[in-house]
């Protein structure tokens, strides 16, 4: 391998020091860690194909990667289960082609190309004939790998979501035998652990973290470094999970929960989990003593003792949920206001941690009044370590019914009523009460009427000039495959467009959100930059599509010039980031990510992504942060405030909103209530909108009550623009005009007029069929030229702030 350049160094050394905060131990005993390495049975289908990250937009192909076999073995253990291993990959090998078989003929049955059904679409684990049993060692681990992707869900079958029965015979027989045993999954979302789950005493969330994932098992095993992370997504039974088996319909996804995602659900119901939402063990403990309570006008202040009473350095994270009262809206049992992580503990060392919250963000959302509703009686606030383990401290009362905020219903109607489920009111008798001063809380009144921003130079532009500004830089790129449409950085996304003679600047994106998504190499010629490395998806297309053009897998045979690499460094998926908790960890990584932003000339990058875990089976929650907005709106806000920290680079969060399906993701309805939308899918959206001001903002695939967020007025003006006071550049995700990917197809596909019209500014990554539907709706007199001046004016106005200067 090449000598790795200072940036690669630098960047890969901080996750090596930091990847650990977002792991964390679901169970454990004293057998861990060990004392120094030793002969070691290693089994599982993660040692070797160890899951550094999910397909599709968030793989990034770092320049290399070390699996967990390789980093044991590193750090110094003998693994002597290597026949295993061997026998393993080629059990692999041998079930390849019925796979791409199997999963050829499942995607014609649904009425879909092959190629594209492959994206996120994995072989479930299978039963294999051979043992574990004549191994032997001074401990054993057993690796769980599970892989999802963008473009296909996860499925409720065993060697899936579920443990295969080989897994789980293994998993029981090794536990057995071994007096240390330990139980990793390199997994990006839930398994439903139920057959092994009270067995098992040692069992390592460890996630995938990125390059470094194969060095931080062997740290953690020999307790050089001691997981602090804490679980943002409930895990339980798949039987538990409230409406479970309405997911995955083609057409339609009907969130008939409503605001009862993940533990407001299993906390209100009162049904226990395996591991709460919040939950965590490490190699140590600690106490929370001390609790102080103060208020003045609307802010909340709680002030608690973090004492580590164990024996390792560790760190604790404290949560603080509030209790609001039944009246009028029915109220989850409980919702997260506040959340920090301690410093690195010494043993018996203490640290006094201050968390605030402010109770004009405690509001419901009330389709009635159109408003967003403080409700009168009494909230409890409770302090501790998870949702299930907390302290009732104090409460507070409100005497009378508060509007916060006066907006109107926008986003239609889902056709069903939300489930709801109305607790008793808790005696508060015994608690102490503090009191809140909401005399100065005044009712903001949304008006939906804005004076439109029209830059000089775009208003003298032709119409051909603005309607080319209004899409991906299409005109200068033969082929482009979607995800790798840029020219000007190989493997980036797209860019706007440099088709307008007088416009000589434009932006390039890059996916993520596992770190820039570009490709490895490219070569320069008297003809300028050409790609000369394969991208993964369509490496895997190929399978499925035999006669694919050559263009889009091998490299050109003809260009023979200087030979240039973009290493990138592939940083821990989403969730893995947001289990860590650490504000100020996710500022740092956002700070990396600009570095290499920098390095290769990327300006946006097409993350976070911040879709809500609604559902255990969404291919692409691993990308994604949490079931909590709360918690996704600041793990974004600080990622966001990281990356654009650095002049002229810029995030792009994502997707807005309700994509929490990939089955037919480009055309299916998602039906969400009015108030289910407001309190949990779009509300970690106006945290980090209001917190961090993100440059761009990207809408998603999916139609919401039958209208697809990228044409959908309401949401992008009304709510983006209007309520929430955004005023950055809004862009699609990578579509084309009037194309589905499913043949049988219940709604209309989006087409570029309509989102220009809904003030979705750029349509990525732009075609010549977006540019005919655009021009069609200006000669008909659909599109008028003041609609393409206002959306070109964004754009102009995001690459102006950007490069850090004007055109002109």
């Amino acid at each position: 391998m090449e000598e790795l350049l200072d940036y690669e160094k630098k960047h890969i050394q901080y996750f090596e020091e930091n990847a650990h905060e977002g792991t964390l131990f679901l169970k454990r005993n004293n057998e861990f860690p060990l004392d120094k390495p030793c002969k070691l049975v290693l089994v599982g289908s993660g040692v070797r194909k160890t899951i550094k990250g999910g397909s599709g937009s968030g793989d990034v192909a770092s320049r290399f990667f070390i699996n967990f076999e390789e980093g044991l073995e590193k750090a110094g253990f003998t693994i002597t289960s290597k026949e295993w291993l061997d026998q393993y990959d080629e059990f692999k090998k041998s079930t390849f082609d019925s796979y791409v078989k199997e999963t050829t003929k499942l995607a014609w049955k649904k009425h879909t190309f092959p190629g594209m059904f492959s994206m996120g679409y994995f072989e479930e684990e299978k039963d294999y004939s051979f043992e574990v049993d004549k191994y032997e060692g001074d401990a054993c681990i057993y690796v769980l790998g599970r892989n999802s992707g963008e473009g296909n869900d996860r499925r409720n079958i065993k060697g899936d979501v579920q443990l295969s029965d080989r897994e789980v015979k293994d998993i029981l027989y090794l536990n057995k035998k071994f007096k240390k045993f330990l139980l990793v999954l390199n997994v990006g979302g839930v398994c439903d652990l139920s057959p092994i789950v009270n067995e098992i005493n040692n069992i390592l969330y460890i996630s995938q973290l990125g390059v470094v994932t194969g060095e931080i098992l062997p740290k953690i095993v020999l307790g050089k470094v001691n997981p602090s992370g804490k679980l943002t997504t409930t895990w339980s039974s798949v039987n538990d999970y409230p409406f479970f088996n309405e997911f995955g319909d083609q057409h339609n996804t009907y969130y008939r929960e409503g605001v009862y995602v993940g533990y407001r659900y299993f906390d209100s119901k009162n049904i226990k989990p395996f591991f709460e939402f919040g939950f965590g063990l490490s190699y140590t403990n600690f106490s929370l003593t001390n609790f102080k309570v103060s208020s003045i006008d609307t802010m909340i202040a709680i002030d608690v003792d973090v004492t580590n009473i164990g024996n390792f350095q560790g760190k604790e994270v404290i949560q603080v949920y509030v209790s609001s009262p039944q009246t009028g809206i029915d109220k989850p049992y409980q919702s997260l206001v506040a959340f920090k992580k301690s410093k690195l503990l010494n043993v018996e060392e203490s640290q006094t941690l201050s968390l605030s919250f402010n109770i004009e963000d405690l509001t419901n959302y009330s389709d009635k009044l159109e408003a967003y509703v403080l409700e009168k009686g009494n909230y409890i606030i409770r302090v501790g370590n998870s949702s299930r383990n907390t302290k009732a401290v104090c409460y507070f009362d409100i005497e009378e019914d508060i509007i916060v905020r006066k907006v109107l219903n926008k986003m239609g109607l889902s056709g069903f009523d939300d489930f709801s489920i109305k607790l008793d009111n808790e005696d508060v008798s015994k608690l102490p009460k503090i009191n809140v001063d909401t005399k100065n809380i005044l009712t903001e009144t949304i008006s939906y009427q804005k004076d439109e921003y029209k830059d000089p130079f775009v208003e003298k532009l032709t119409d051909e000039e603005l309607v080319l500004l209004c899409l991906g830089n299409h005109k200068s790129k033969k082929g482009a495959v979607v995800g790798n449409s840029a020219s000007h950085v190989i493997g980036g996304a797209g860019e706007t467009t440099l088709a307008i003679p007088s416009l000589t600047q434009s932006l390039t994106m890059a996916d993520g959100p596992a770190g820039l998504r570009l490709k490895q190499t490219y070569g320069v010629d008297e003809k300028g930059i050409y790609d000369i490395s394969v991208d993964p998806i369509m490496e895997k297309m190929q399978y499925f599509l035999p006669k694919i053009s050559s263009r889009f897998i091998m490299p050109p045979k003809n260009r023979h010039g200087k030979v240039y690499h973009q290493y990138t460094t592939a940083i821990p998926i989403g969730t893995s980031l947001a289990m860590s908790f650490n504000v100020d960890y996710l500022y740092e990584v956002g700070k990396i990510i600009a570095e290499e932003m920098k390095i290769f000339n990327v300006d946006l990058w097409l993350a976070p992504a911040m879709n809500i875990h609604r559902n255990i089976l969404c291919g692409r929650n691993f990308e994604y942060y949490s079931e909590d907005p709360l918690l996704s709106g600041l793990i974004a806000s600080a990622i966001t405030n990281g990356v654009q920290s650095t002049s002229g680079k810029g995030v792009t969060v994502k997707h807005f909103c309700g994509n929490n399906q990939e089955l037919n993701r480009n055309n299916n309805n998602s039906h969400i209530s009015e108030r289910a939308l407001r309190e949990i899918y779009l509300k970690g959206f106006e945290i980090c909108i209001k917190q961090a001001h993100p440059s761009a903002l990207m809408t998603s695939y999916n139609l919401i009550n039958g209208t697809h967020t990228s044409e959908s007025y309401p949401l992008i003006n009304d709510i983006l623009r209007c309520e929430w006071k955004y005023e950055g550049l809004v862009m699609t995700d990578w579509i084309t005009s009037g194309t589905s990917w499913c043949f049988t197809c219940k709604y209309p596909a989006p087409y570029a007029d309509n989102n220009i019209l809904a003030g979705n500014d750029l349509t990525m990554a732009g075609s010549k069929a977006d540019e005919k539907y655009i021009f069609k709706g200006l000669k008909k007199g659909k599109l008028k030229r003041e609609d393409l001046i206002i959306s070109a004016s964004r754009i102009y106005r995001a690459i102006t702030r950007q490069k850090g200067y004007k055109h002109g």
